[in-house]
């Protein structure tokens, strides 16, 4: 019995030091990516997708959403959907003024 539980410490701390991998290289990518000269909307959305490969890193393992119901994971998903729109709406409406205030 004590076996099983050594292979799943194991086994768990091989996710845990995999993720963090993954979190140190994201974070060296976008250290990179913040010394390019992009542009404002290019640099927030590559910002926004490095930071939710981070998120979604940290709450598939660290918060275990991974190993959830099928029916969390369908609220998880509408609930990303959702957030993606409402970063794209604010985008395409930032991106349309051109930087001009809509205040007359």
């Amino acid at each position: 019995m004590e076996s099983t539980t050594v292979d799943e410490a194991k086994k768990h701390t091989w996710v845990y030091f995999t993720v963090l991998g993954g979190l140190a290289m994201l974070t060296v990518l976008i250290v990179a990516v913040a010394s390019l000269e992009l542009s404002v909307g290019l640099a927030v959305s590559v910002a926004m997708i490095i930071a939710v490969s981070k998120g979604s890193l940290v709450a598939s393992s660290f918060v275990h959403i991974i190993s959830e119901k099928r029916v969390i994971l369908i609220v998880l998903i509408f609930t990303f959907i959702f957030f993606v729109l409402l970063i794209v709406f604010s985008l395409t409406d930032s991106l349309d003024s051109g930087g001009v205030p809509n205040v007359p």
